[in-house]
């Protein structure tokens, strides 16, 4: 197999690891609308086993891009006079990081661990014998309506994300937009929540807060 050949392999498993990042974000979105809807248990633990095998699976494909990187790294690196089964020497590497894997693993992967965080939220708000209605009329009471409003745009956020740091909350447009207006200066950002002391916000610690958009878009439909 030719450098090019595993290149070309390279390619297609990244656009793979694509495919499964947006199937875990179509699950995610089921799983939650299951939940807001009262739907059976099952159903739900269903979707859980579904991203379980997506998390699995991604973390195949991220041994196998690995594996061939740094075969290639290798054989470069060394210059062999012949150049060697490249196939064979990948593989040897896979079987190797599959050898230790646990599934403890499985919580570096972000869009699982995302998912967890948020179906466990989403059970707490919605699990029990009140109606949507009764939940929202509790919710309007014990949420502030202070905590739609965007510390940056002050006003009611579309698209919430939470910074994983300090736990405080933007609209993902307007705090990008500051972080790289920021960046270009290369300067820092201080969290623009006032009475915040964390200073060095950045687009990675970001997650979108799904539980939020939701009591908001239920909010704005009152």
């Amino acid at each position: 197999v030719s450098f090019d050949a595993i290149d070309s392999a390279l390619h297609s498993l990244k656009n793979c690891q694509s495919c499964i990042n947006s199937g875990m974000d179509v699950a995610t979105q089921v799983a939650l609308d299951l939940v807001e809807s009262f739907n059976d248990e099952k159903d739900v633990n269903n979707m859980e086993k579904v991203m379980f095998e997506f998390a699995k699976m991604d973390r195949e494909l991220n041994h196998y891009i690995k594996a061939f990187e740094e075969t290639i790294n290798q054989v470069k690196r060394e210059k062999p006079e012949n150049l060697p089964d490249l196939e064979k020497l990948a593989h040897e590497k896979f079987l190797e990081m599959e050898s230790m894997i646990s599934d403890s693993d499985l919580e570096r992967n972000e869009k699982y661990m995302y998912f967890k965080d948020q179906l466990k939220e989403m059970k707490k708000q919605y699990n029990g014998n009140d109606t949507i209605e009764q939940i929202d009329e509790d919710l309007a009471v014990t949420r502030s309506q202070m905590n739609f409003i965007c510390p940056i745009t002050q006003v009611t956020m579309k698209k919430p994300v939470r910074n994983k740091v300090c736990g405080h909350i933007y609209e993902e447009d307007a705090i990008l937009e500051m972080i790289q207006t920021q960046k270009q200066k290369k300067k820092k950002v201080r969290c623009p929540k006032m009475g915040c002391s964390h200073v060095d916000v950045k687009g990675s610690d970001l997650v979108r807060d799904e539980i939020l958009k939701r009591l908001i878009d239920s909010h704005e439909k009152q």
